[in-house]
């Protein structure tokens, strides 16, 4: 029961928790407490934020787990981002929304090696709604499986989100589940699934990064597509 509130701090968030803090502290030396409390609740608001839990991670290798925490807003097909190099056709596309109260450690769906990461700015429009895909600032990621099948995942930002953080680079390895970046405060995570895949969650359905099992992949979903050159 402990481990329940005993929980890692991502490293990113302690300069945040260190700064509402402080200011809490000298809000309260001075005898302002119309500052401190909203500063003290900003305070632990920013520890629970920035909460880093560890995961179960299904070791299955046909299987795609959830990309972040959050609420499928939406399981659709839709084009990838160019960026992505998966093409023109419509892939289906699972969309999660991580409120401000969600993790937002973003966790690689499945094993493999980076071949893209590619950011585009954009705008700050509510990350729920379906424009935010082509519109909003984003990281898109696209993972080769050691079957030769691409993943697609995008780190989307939203109107509170300002800062996508992802901590790979073109030719990393990737373990399923290992942290690939995070987003500051509230937004979106799209995850493009190869055609075939059998999906397994539906809208409405909340998702626990690096545990939920959002598709699984047979021997004949997806033909391996051919290594992108640099």
């Amino acid at each position: 029961m402990l481990a329940n509130f005993f929980v890692p701090i991502l490293k990113d968030g302690w300069r945040f928790i260190a700064v509402f803090a402080a200011i809490a502290f000298l809000a309260a030396l001075t005898g302002a407490a119309w500052l401190f409390w909203p500063l003290f609740g900003l305070t632990l608001w920013s520890i629970y934020f920035f909460r880093d839990p560890p995961r179960g991670v299904p070791q299955e290798d046909r299987l795609l787990i959830a990309p972040a925490d959050g609420l499928v807003q939406m399981v659709v097909d839709a084009v990838p981002p160019a960026e992505l190099g998966l093409g023109e056709q419509p892939l289906p596309r699972v969309s999660i929304f991580l409120s401000v109260f969600d993790v937002h450690i973003n966790r690689s769906p499945c094993a493999g090696t980076v071949d893209i990461v590619a950011y585009r700015p954009g705008k700050f429009v509510n990350a729920a709604a379906d424009k935010a895909s082509e519109d909003n600032e984003r990281m898109a990621i696209a993972l080769r499986r050691p079957d030769g099948v691409v993943i697609g995942f995008v780190q989307i930002a939203g109107w509170v989100a300002r800062r996508i953080v992802c901590y790979v680079k073109p030719g990393q390895a990737l373990v399923a589940g290992e942290r690939f970046g995070h987003i500051r405060f509230g937004s979106r995570t799209d995850l493009y699934l190869p055609a075939g895949a059998r999906l397994l969650v539906a809208p409405g359905q909340r998702m626990i990064g690096g545990e939920t099992v959002v598709a699984e992949l047979n021997a004949a979903d997806a033909t391996p597509r051919k290594a992108i050159e640099f």
